[in-house]
């Protein structure tokens, strides 16, 4: 059952001892969005595994507790924010659960009791309008982390909406921060020199097909699949796929610029559908997606660019 923002504030009262689970590899639109519900709330902030380089900062900078890699059974009830897939929880064993989500595809949301789920530049705004719901104050380290999560998940709002702009707003307004703190919390992250080394080692042994007015890459990696495919696009095309295989599993990252979503590519529901092919799981946004299957880097990158080369064929762009 999908319900609104004072729906799920209701429904959360009939709950105690509740855990506000992120994905793994947790970025800081999954982190400030647990972290705000169970400040809000009162409960525990997990995540599935472990935080990513951003979100790491974040943790540390403001503080915050979380639990890695909890058992959801140690609590009577679990909120799994910002995630569509079970791999991406590392397959943790939920029970009763509800989800709140912001991608373009959920699966998760099939088996949850209830679930707050609608399009938006981050779970962060989802969650910023749930507090003015509920009429709760909003600390300035919470209002910063928030701030953060949407900067970051809308690609410092190159994929924003208004929805986007007005929970930054409402977050100034309510948190009593400044659009430049959050810049200055961001702007402390330390570089990490393996992700570039990475990203630029992949990028010079991409694959790169001009497919009618299209411009694709594929590229291999080791790590960073996302950071990669991100560069690709950065860099000049139109759609990228990164694959990274271990131990007969797959990951591949996509990215599309606006103009491929435009002429009907949906990565999100791409990588769903091709996840299920390969017996796996994907989803995410129309833009940027990810997937977990069994099979050959190759084999699934090339299934890739065929799904999508089918959808844009004859499609001009102009």
């Amino acid at each position: 059952m999908n319900i609104d923002e004072i729906t799920f504030y209701d429904q959360m009262l009939n709950y105690q001892n509740v855990l506000f689970l992120g994905h793994r590899n947790a970025d800081p639109d999954a982190v400030s969005s647990a972290f705000a519900l169970a400040e809000s709330f009162g409960g525990t902030v997990g995540v599935a595994d472990y935080c990513g380089r951003v979100a790491s900062m974040l943790v540390d900078q403001l503080e915050i507790e979380v639990v890695y890699a909890p058992d959801p059974s140690d609590y009577d009830f679990t909120v799994v924010v910002d995630t569509s897939t079970q791999s991406q929880l590392n397959d943790l064993v939920l029970g009763d659960y509800c989800v709140i989500d912001h991608h373009s595809v959920s699966q998760l949301i099939d088996d949850a009791s209830f679930y707050l789920h609608r399009l938006a530049g981050s779970t962060a705004e989802i969650v910023v309008d749930v507090l003015k719901c509920m009429g709760a104050p909003i600390r300035e380290r919470t209002a910063l982390a928030l701030m953060t999560g949407i900067i970051t998940d809308t690609g410092h709002f190159k994929h924003a909406t208004t929805g986007s702009f007005r929970a930054i707003a409402d977050l100034i307004d309510l948190g009593g921060v400044s659009y430049s703190e959050a810049l200055d919390l961001l702007a402390s992250t330390p570089q990490d020199i393996s992700m570039r080394t990475t990203v630029l080692e992949s990028a010079n042994r991409a694959n790169i097909l001009k497919l009618d007015d299209w411009i694709f890459a594929i590229s291999e990696s080791d790590s960073f699949g996302a950071a990669v495919a991100t560069a690709l696009t950065n860099i000049g095309a139109d759609i990228s796929f990164v694959g990274t295989a271990r131990d007969g599993i797959t990951k591949v990252s996509g990215r599309a610029k606006r103009d491929a979503i435009r002429c009907g590519i949906n990565l999100g529901e791409m990588m769903r559908d091709i996840g299920l092919e390969y017996h796996g799981s994907g989803g995410g946004h129309a833009g940027a997606a990810g997937m977990e299957v069994v099979g050959t880097s190759g084999a699934v990158l090339n299934r890739c660019v065929e799904e999508s080369n089918s959808i844009l064929k004859g499609v001009s762009r102009n």
